[in-house]
């Protein structure tokens, strides 16, 4: 179900907590609400569509993935860049890196460990930043 995005920077201040297999409707619901934004936005937590859970979905280079409990394990190539929000209006700079290695579970709860470069790396650190309260 596509779910209304939210904008209450109070909300998005929290921290999530973990998500469990009880949360795989979150999920879905996430994926389905990235898809229909897909001509402004390329990744989402579940707390920007109100679920305070550490649920992302994000746009990897034309196929979708869902990450549960997502945790960057290491980080290379420091660079800084300005980046916009679905939640928050405007532009922010932050700091971010080329590649990352994440440890993450899949729709099954199957810990992943895998490397991303580039612009899915930069996704995927922002919607984090969104499960740690960090407005960017």
């Amino acid at each position: 179900m596509v779910r209304e995005i939210v904008h209450d920077p109070m909300f998005l201040q929290r921290k999530s907590e973990d998500a469990t297999q009880a949360d795989l409707q979150t999920a879905q619901d996430l994926l389905d609400t990235l898809r229909a934004n897909f001509d402004r936005c390329v990744g989402m937590a579940a707390n920007m569509i109100g679920v305070a859970k550490r649920i992302i979905a994000v746009n990897d280079n034309g196929k979708y993935l869902v990450m549960f409990n997502p945790e960057i394990i290491s980080k290379f190539g420091e660079f800084e860049t300005e980046e916009g929000c679905l939640s928050l209006d405007g532009k922010r700079k932050t700091v971010r890196y080329k590649t990352i290695k994440v440890k993450y579970f899949n729709e099954n709860f199957k810990q992943i460990k895998r490397s991303f470069s580039d612009f899915t790396a930069q996704i995927i650190q922002h919607e984090i930043d969104h499960c740690n309260g960090i407005l960017i």
